[in-house]
């Protein structure tokens, strides 16, 4: 029987939390911030401790390990498991204070250390799933950083399992740890060669039983809009503001559509995320987001046709439209290696769990690891309100996402 204790788990993760992980999307440097290899070490030195001997840090805060097969087969497919050490810029992960609610009872969690902010089953009706079991939270200041300290509490657990129950038979298990997930350059520096894996798994997804092999495709696109500048005191009939020519793009966007806010399901957008400049040039960033990559080119189409037709209005302005390739849809890549998805199907429900199939209005490390070689869908590990300081975690969820590990090593090897 394959059981990783929650409360364990919980420990752990309440271990790594309190290390300030976030990464800078404004930084240059890989990874973005230095305190990420805090978090990187100590995982390396407990993996050595745990007796994987291999277990190194790299200089850009990558975590490689690995467990050797135990198997008499051969051709077993090295499988790796994944998580990122990083939290997201968007809420404070500063003093992050775990707090352990050992037996949730269904009541309102009031945060102590700011009583505005208020974990409900109303809001948050997945809480009634964890009624009776654990749920950790921050204290109201900060996000609580299981996105993905939960993934990597996950993947730690199953390697613990793996090294102290030597009769689960499985192939090469590989471990890595990434920076810089939630700024876009989780794979920025990752050595794929040293990695050696064939396949992969991501342990970054939401309720027990989630299984995602699809996520959006994204591009970035920039607008940078050069106006006519002049002396203002003499500017009449002459100067042409690039700012107010911004501002004029960004009002002619819909209103009801096509935008984060007015969109769900399989539906694209299109969403500004910085304007920048002065009165002679100024840019406009958007993200660019659709599960198929032809919906992308006509979402740049159309984005550049508004502000074509802007600009039309400008005698004397003009503009560049400049487009960048950030993630693909890894649909693309695991539909070419079905046994993927299927083996991790297959494991979920060993682990006791019902599957849910789910498509990621967003991107994981494994959408990019899908296009260098290691096709790489995403697993659960229970996280909810992620980046919010009301984001939580149910204990029970990590352990189960432990064991779903397990059980895909021990299926690989099965099936081999």
């Amino acid at each position: 029987m394959i059981f990783i204790n929650p409360t364990a788990a919980a420990e752990r993760f309440m271990r790594y939390v309190q290390i300030d992980t976030q990464s800078d999307p404004t930084s240059t440097a890989h990874p973005t911030t230095e305190k990420q290899k805090d978090l990187s070490r100590l995982l390396q030195q407990e993996l050595v401790a745990m007796g994987i001997a291999d277990a190194s840090t790299d200089e850009y805060g990558y975590v490689y390990a690995s467990i050797p097969s135990n198997s008499d087969k051969e051709n077993i497919p090295a499988i790796c498991f994944c998580s990122h050490v990083d939290t997201a810029p968007d809420c404070s992960g500063y003093q992050v204070k775990p707090i352990h609610h050992a037996s949730y009872d269904g009541s309102d969690i009031v945060l102590p250390d700011d009583t505005t902010q208020v974990l409900t089953t109303a809001k948050s009706p997945y809480l009634k799933e964890h009624l009776n079991s654990g749920v950790i939270t921050a204290s109201g200041l900060t996000l609580l950083g299981a996105d993905d300290k939960s993934g990597v509490t996950a993947i730690m657990e199953a390697a613990l399992f793996f090294v102290q129950h030597p009769e689960i038979k499985h192939g090469d298990i590989k471990i890595l740890f990434t920076p810089d997930e939630e700024v876009g350059q989780g794979t920025a520096k990752v050595d794929m060669q040293k990695l050696g894996a064939q396949f992969g798994y991501t342990l970054d997804g939401g309720e027990a039983g989630s299984l995602e092999d699809e996520t959006f495709s994204a591009d970035g696109a920039t607008i940078t809009i050069h106006g006519v500048i002049v002396h203002p005191g003499y500017a009449k009939d002459k100067l042409v503001n690039a700012l107010k020519i911004a501002g004029a793009v960004l009002d002619a966007l819909p209103k009801d559509e096509w935008s984060p806010e007015t969109t769900d399901g399989k539906q694209g957008f299109v969403h500004p995320v910085a304007v920048n400049g002065i009165a002679e040039k100024a840019s406009i960033q958007f993200i660019v987001r659709d599960f198929e990559d032809a919906g992308l080119q006509t979402h740049h189409d159309r984005l550049k046709k508004i502000a074509a037709d802007v600009l039309a209005k400008y005698p004397g302005a003009t503009f560049e439209y400049a487009i960048a390739e950030q993630y693909r849809n890894m649909k693309k890549v695991l539909d070419q290696c079905p046994q993927v998805v299927a083996y991790a199907e297959e494991a979920i429900q060993r682990a006791g769990l019902p599957v849910k199939k789910e498509s990621i209005r967003g991107g994981t490390d494994g959408s990019r690891f899908s296009y260098i070689g290691m096709p790489c869908p995403n697993i659960f590990t229970g996280m909810q309100n992620i980046h919010s300081k009301l984001e939580w975690i149910g204990t029970k969820d990590m352990a189960k996402a432990a064991e779903t590990i397990v059980h895909l090593g021990k299926i690989w090897e099965e099936r081999s």
